[in-house]
């Protein structure tokens, strides 16, 4: 089993990137303090914890899980080459963290592979966006619960990017997002395990989307997502599934129960002859379409 010296270790622990050692099974045999700023996990709660794939539950780009089908981990053990890829950790709290991991193999005296090291640095865009929001919670643009921003400063931003738009600018889509039997989470679990439901999705969200792009929570349990680049209807739908399967992907552990939740999404291209109303009702009703055809879905229109 491979653990690195007392030296090795101090160096490791003063990293800025997050490193952690896994012997030939998969266990964790080192964690350094980044590792445990990034992911939320304490080295021994790792260590204990034993297989860290599965306690992170590694997602790919498009919110597949790594850890059932084409395991990076089991790869590089198996064939001993490096692999460098961008993907997405369960932070012990629930919430997906985007993450740049490179996985390298660990080679033992005799020729074979004792185990792999795994470096990654947090890619979250809005990772200081999110300091800034609780410093600014008593704003009334900020909402107090979840740290997005209110409907009433989402109406700017979505009557700005629609101006924008119809001057000639980046084309523009809206995801609308509601959490799937939410009444029930509050009914059997109480209002303030909802509340975490709440702010642990939106975190997810807003940790998975690009820099100038937006989470607003419209009211309740809905989130509004404005994005804004070069869309057709193939790229929304894959943009939309990704959001909605880290969603999927998302746990949160309270009063010993572990939460599983999902959310539906109706998700639309702006057109010339928008306004903010035409546009969130057209996504409004995408979304109602994808609730009653099961939940846990993508419609786009």
């Amino acid at each position: 089993m491979y653990s690195p010296s007392s030296s090795c270790k101090h160096i490791l622990d003063n990293l800025f990137d997050g490193v952690y050692c896994l012997d030939i099974n998969k266990r964790v045999t080192f964690w350094n303090r980044s590792a445990e700023i990034i992911t939320g996990y304490t080295r021994d709660e790792a260590i204990a914890n034993m297989h860290c794939t599965n306690m992170l539950a590694h997602t790919d780009q498009n919110g597949e899980n790594l850890c059932e089908n084409q395991c990076p981990v089991s790869l590089t053990l198996s064939d001993g080459l490096t692999r460098e890829l961008n993907v997405f950790f369960r932070h012990k709290k629930g919430y997906r963290v985007p993450v740049s991991i490179r996985i390298f193999p660990l080679w033992a005296e005799d020729g074979s592979i004792s185990g792999v090291v795994e470096a990654f640095v947090d890619n979250s865009p809005h990772e200081t966006l999110f300091r800034e929001l609780e410093q600014l919670k008593d704003k009334a643009n900020i909402d107090q619960l979840t740290g997005l921003f209110t409907r009433r400063y989402g109406e700017i931003i979505l009557n700005a990017k629609l101006a924008e738009h119809q001057l000639g600018g980046r084309s523009m889509a809206v995801l609308f997002a509601d959490i799937d039997k939410f009444k029930t989470v509050n009914d059997v679990y109480g209002h303030h395990i909802g509340d975490v439901v709440l702010k642990t999705i939106s975190k997810t969200l807003a940790s998975a989307i690009r820099e100038g792009d937006y989470v607003i929570r419209w009211g309740g349990e809905e989130l509004l997502i404005v994005l804004t680049g070069t869309f057709n209807t193939a790229v929304l739908a894959r943009v939309a599934n990704k959001l909605r399967m880290l969603v999927q992907q998302t746990q949160i552990s309270a009063t010993g129960y572990v939460i599983e939740v999902t959310i539906s999404i109706g998700a639309t291209l702006t057109t010339s002859v928008d306004t903010l109303e035409t546009l969130v009702s057209r996504a409004d009703t995408l979304m109602y379409q994808s609730k009653r055809t099961g939940r846990n879905r993508v419609t786009v229109g």
